[in-house]
């Protein structure tokens, strides 16, 4: 069984798209396995991006991702990668498909709604970045 993270990012946040967001991955078959509100310090932020480190975008990235509460969660499911990145919709919200979660509800390419680990590699290091394995509640 596959597992991704799943990130509401400080706009989906404050605009009250928690349980959307939640939502449209349950309505899909996808199971939450766990979740938790946090509000990341610039370092953490930083630290999670770090494969982005040197980019143009890291510093408002980073910034961006410390502005405020963010929900992050695991998400199990057969081939859970690749349907959350469908359902979330490309990066830029403008070519994001009709209906995805970016199309409806993001205003631009950094302030997206959410993140969604893009590999089984990049899931291996997101989840326990935010949860040990105690905290995981899914198929062993």
């Amino acid at each position: 069984m596959e597992r991704t993270l799943v990130i509401v990012k400080p706009d989906g946040v404050r605009k009250g798209l928690i349980g959307e967001v939640i939502r449209r991955f349950e309505a899909e078959g996808l199971r939450v396995v766990a979740l938790k509100m946090l509000r990341l310090t610039k370092g953490e932020a930083e630290g999670f991006y770090a494969v982005h480190r040197g980019k143009a975008f890291f510093e408002s990235l980073t910034e961006f991702m410390s502005s405020g509460p963010v929900v992050v969660m695991v998400l199990e499911g057969e081939g859970v990668i690749a349907r959350v990145r469908e359902i979330m919709g490309a990066t830029d919200p403008r070519k994001a498909a009709e209906g995805t979660i970016r199309r409806l509800y993001a205003d631009n390419v950094q302030e997206n709604i959410v993140h969604g680990s893009d590999s089984p590699e990049s899931a291996a290091f997101e989840i326990p970045y935010f949860f040990s394995a105690i905290e995981i509640h899914g198929e062993r």
